[in-house]
């Protein structure tokens, strides 16, 4: 074979490898963000921010709403979607891990297209109305995944500051973040987050398939972790509503006998409490 002939063969070749290289190459350079924000939802526009929440009266035992915050216009497109059985599944662990306590009555969940962006106390008092909940435990959720050699962070703003997590290199980073609202006072009773990181064992070949796992798996770390300090920020609200009772009005709806914290003889002293003041106001 003459010399003129090798020359087309061999740039095929190289075409070829070059080709086969990128096609190999280019799997491995993936990066997916999915995120929602509680702020984002229940403020859109910064003046919303200074509207002042009004003292809670919480009539237990409480109907609570469970629902995942939708992502923001410009981020449902831009990455592969938390699906809704997904979701459900995560907030059915917490459900099921509150059922139970004495004054909770029922926990609804909430689908997420029940839920519009940016749409604000305003939309909870839609859901309030049509499933019959005096509160709602609100999840937003931050997780970047990448399979290159970019280190990347989670930065999420919550209701009380910012939290940061480091990225490494080919891993899942995953926050989530629940907030319990009073819905009728605008009142956070509190929240909770959880977070989680998942180390990257992706090869070239499969690494859509292992982000797709690690992303499952990052999100269920993260959620029980967000459980476990949900049962701790509870207890700490138990306490402040029996030492801040200017802050918390408790009362009790026909039969129920109180539990878990909030007794009768503590909403007895705080409606007393109530009552006193308001004589206070009116002399």
């Amino acid at each position: 074979m003459n010399s003129s002939n090798r020359i087309p063969i061999v740039a095929t070749l190289a075409a070829a490898s070059l080709l086969f290289a990128g096609c190999m190459g280019w799997p491995n350079h993936r990066q997916f963000h999915q995120r929602s924000s509680t702020v984002e939802f229940l403020y859109p526009k910064e003046k919303d921010m200074k509207e002042r929440p009004a003292v809670p009266h919480m009539a237990l035992p409480l109907r609570v709403g469970i629902a995942f915050v939708p992502e923001t216009k410009d981020d449902r497109n831009r990455s592969r979607p938390l699906d809704e059985a997904a979701r459900r599944k995560l907030l059915e662990d917490v459900a099921d891990h509150f059922k139970d306590l004495p004054f909770v009555s029922g926990i609804e969940i909430i689908p997420s297209t029940y839920l519009t962006p940016g749409g604000g106390f305003r939309n909870l008092d839609q859901i309030a109305a049509m499933h019959d909940i005096e509160a709602v435990a609100l999840v937003a959720f931050d997780q970047i995944q990448h399979s290159d050699e970019t280190l990347l962070s989670i930065s999420y703003l919550t209701i009380v500051g910012s939290y940061v997590i480091p990225g490494e290199k080919n891993d899942t980073s995953t926050m989530l973040d629940t907030a319990v609202y009073h819905i009728p006072s605008r009142k956070m009773l509190f929240r909770a987050p959880g977070t989680s990181s998942v180390k990257g064992r992706a090869t070239p070949i499969n690494v859509v398939e292992h982000l797709r796992k690690n992303s499952a798996e990052g999100f269920a770390k993260a959620n029980e972790q967000m459980i476990a300090n949900l049962d701790a920020e509870l207890e700490r609200f138990k306490v402040r509503v029996k030492e801040q009772p200017e802050q918390f009005v408790v009362s009790h709806k026909p039969g129920y006998r109180g539990g878990g914290g909030f007794g009768p003889t503590l909403a007895a002293a705080l409606l007393a409490a109530l009552a006193l003041s308001r004589r206070k106001a009116s002399a």
